[in-house]
């Protein structure tokens, strides 16, 4: 028998089907999970959604604006204390995948509990087994925990069961759910006090460090502190939440997914984000060397150029391209910590740095629309926010080179569809290079997604995917203790 010690409240359908399989009860879809946890002892369990990356993307890392929405899939993870200092993990349904459902990890390997944590020693144990590697986003928040000085020595290792209905690799962020709820999970399990944004911060670590991904922090912050029906407005210096912006009666954002997917690790990426730092050393270069032009840069960050500043004082500074050799003899490294440049790698730079200059600005812009559009009944106000989005798309495949034959053609589709049917504006998200799209619209777009599903399957001979409502953020969802009989 299974008991809710807290506060049960209303559940999301996915939490539902949560608690079903720890009660073992057929008809969750996640199986019966109730038996991988000891009797009377509690089970806490947390659940971080995925994320629809409505604007900004990859500009996070250059301090841009970025715009962001929860969505309705999410991670789900129960969390027990053990009599032992093993770290014992199980994941539902991954088999599925080709990959390794049950992990068992020494809790000594992995937070020693005395001097510092070693991330890269960590990272080499779960790159090795790329069938197990799923491991590392949730068993590396216990090296961080230690690494980062919230956790001197863990007293007990722990059992944590998770279930999932977020799709990999496809650019809504399973990857950042998992370290989100895995971070939450241990802090109430061990009893550590983090806030949301130290959730965040953390857990963009164990990307960083333990994974070896060079994400941003825009969607670990979305993930947890997201709430159900409103975009997350976040300025990425570092990290500060601008607002939650309601969503407006009869809009709607939702996310096509491709069906093809991507890696954040992939070279595409990684390259375009070396070029962006690149062009900051430059420019950080020119400004140590007297030239006032760059002030601005004094942060650290190029999205505090103005565009005009850009173009008056900048652009004529940067490189077209410059190989990873010349760049480091005349420059040294970039300030990015989590990227190497190569030395036989052409990096296009100028491009690279346009993209977040003029996509901040683009991101102020969309949330002034959104906001506005809250509070007055000027369709006009959506219809320029979308024109922003489908700029947003062009400038990830023409100045990042990170657009994909899928994505451009559900985006060219929608656009064609247009005002009429419904549709706003379309984009690329995330790392690009496929994955999801994100749409926005009115209800009348509804109508239309099937058959415009349907055609780009003829297109490509790849099914698409829809994610289509919202969902509470990790912190807003908070948790549940359970405990079985």
């Amino acid at each position: 028998m299974l008991d809710c010690l807290t506060d049960r409240g209303n559940l999301p359908a996915d939490a539902e089907a949560f608690e079903h399989a720890l009660a073992c009860t057929p008809e969750s879809p996640f199986g019966p999970l109730g038996t991988r946890f000891a009797a009377r002892k509690p089970i806490y369990v947390v659940r971080a959604p995925a994320r629809l990356d409505c604007m900004g993307g990859i500009a996070d890392y250059s301090g841009s604006l970025v715009c962001e929405m929860t969505l309705d899939r999410a991670v789900l993870m129960g969390l027990q204390a053990r009599d032992d200092r093993k770290v014992v993990l199980h994941s539902a349904g991954v088999d599925g995948l080709g990959l390794s459902p049950d992990v068992a990890l020494a809790l000594d390997d992995l937070a020693p509990g005395s001097g510092t944590v070693d991330y890269d020693t960590v990272k080499r144990r779960f790159s090795g087994t790329p069938e197990s590697a799923w491991a590392a986003y949730v068993a590396g928040a216990f090296s961080v925990l230690q690494g980062e000085g919230h956790m001197e020595r863990f007293p007990h290792g722990a059992t944590i069961v998770l279930g999932s209905n977020i799709p990999l690799r496809v650019g809504a962020s399973s990857s950042a759910a998992l370290e989100i709820a895995a971070m939450h999970g241990l802090s109430l399990l061990y009893g550590i006090n983090l806030d949301g944004m130290t959730v965040a911060v953390l857990s963009q670590k164990v990307e960083n460090h333990v994974v070896g991904a060079a994400c941003g922090i825009m969607d670990q912050v979305t993930c947890a502190m997201g709430t159900r029906g409103h975009l997350l407005s976040l300025l990425c210096q570092p990290h500060t939440v601008r607002e939650q912006i309601p969503i407006p009666d009869g809009v709607r954002f939702i996310g096509i997914n491709s069906g093809v997917r991507r890696e954040i690790k992939g070279a595409r990426y990684t390259n375009s984000r070396i070029g962006a730092f690149m062009g900051l050393a430059i420019l950080q270069d020119h400004l140590r060397s007297g030239n006032g032009a760059a002030a601005n840069l004094r942060l650290g960050y190029l999205c505090n150029l103005s565009t005009s500043e850009y173009v008056d004082s900048c652009r004529s500074l940067l490189p077209s391209s410059i190989t990873g050799r010349a760049f480091m003899r005349r420059y040294g490294t970039t300030p990015d910590p989590v990227t190497t440049v190569d030395p036989e790698v052409v990096y296009k730079v100028r491009s690279r740095v346009e993209h977040p200059v003029y996509e901040h600005r683009r991101v102020n812009g969309f949330t002034e629309c959104i906001r506005r559009a809250g509070s007055s009944e000027q369709p006009a106000l959506l219809e320029r926010a979308g024109r922003l989005m489908y700029a947003s798309d062009w400038s990830y495949t023409h100045r990042c080179g990170l657009g994909s034959a899928e994505t451009a053609w559900i985006v060219r589709e929608t656009r064609k569809l247009g005002v009429e049917a419904g549709f706003y504006g379309a984009r690329i998200t995330g790392g690009g290079a496929g994955g999801t799209v994100a749409v926005a619209g009115n209800d009348r777009m509804l109508d239309h997604l099937d058959r415009l599903l349907e055609r780009y399957g003829e297109a490509t001979g790849i099914e698409a995917e829809l994610f289509t409502g919202t969902s509470p953020g990790a912190l807003e969802f908070g948790h549940r203790v359970y405990r079985i009989h």
